[in-house]
């Protein structure tokens, strides 16, 4: 029998090169003082849209045995976001805030292949919500000295509920590894991650861009 590679490692050495440089760039820039405090709002806007699409998938796919292990209110990211843009914004944010066309593609896909395939669930799950808990900490703590922040704007990279995001995130590849997929099933897995990290990039992308027309 071969030996097959577990799904986790994978997906680690496949996505590795999913990014381009402009998205890179934008991130970079925020965390390392070139962005501004405009720029950070401009992520959390669009990371509103993303996270309520993934978020109502998640509820109809709580049923499904093979998606069920990896759902849990631990990492529920929307009323994090929606207070963080009450702060950073006001009130009336909803009235504010638009999806960009990268965003409303990413939104579309998440609906069209999350919400149907239950691989194309875990798959948009993994990629957002391991890569939130991978750089949460980090990521908050620069915003939190960029932009004299508390906790309030930052509640989105605030995981209170998880207190060993290392050992949350191993119990979790496990689970990746352990979902009794076909090889074809596996593979579609695979390409679906791929196209997560692409569409998710091609929103930073598109925030630099709309950065540079603004100049």
């Amino acid at each position: 029998m071969r030996a097959v590679t577990p799904l986790s490692r994978v997906l680690a050495e496949r996505c590795t090169d999913c990014g381009d440089s402009a998205g890179v760039a934008f991130m970079t820039g925020l965390l390392t003082g070139e962005g501004t405090r405009d720029d950070y709002i401009a992520l959390v806007a669009q990371h509103y849209f993303i996270y309520e699409a993934l978020e109502a998938v998640t509820e109809s796919m709580a049923a499904r045995p093979e998606a069920a292990p990896f759902i849990t209110p631990h990492l529920t990211r929307l009323p994090a976001i929606t207070e963080d843009l009450r702060f950073l914004i006001g009130d009336d944010w909803c009235e504010r805030i638009a999806p960009l066309p990268s965003t409303a593609a990413y939104v579309d896909r998440i609906r069209s292949v999350a919400g149907e395939w239950t691989g194309g669930f875990i798959a948009h799950h993994y990629t957002r919500y391991l890569g939130d808990l991978s750089g949460g900490r980090f990521i908050r703590s620069l915003l939190q000295r960029r932009f004299g922040f508390d906790t309030n704007g930052v509640g989105f990279y605030l995981f209170d509920q998880i207190a060993e995001p290392r050992a949350f995130k191993s119990t979790y590849r496990e689970q990746l590894d352990a979902v009794d997929w076909t090889d074809a099933e596996r593979e579609r897995v695979i390409d679906e991650v791929s196209v997560a990290y692409r569409l998710s990039t091609s929103v930073l992308s598109s925030l630099a861009e709309a950065k540079l027309q603004a100049a």
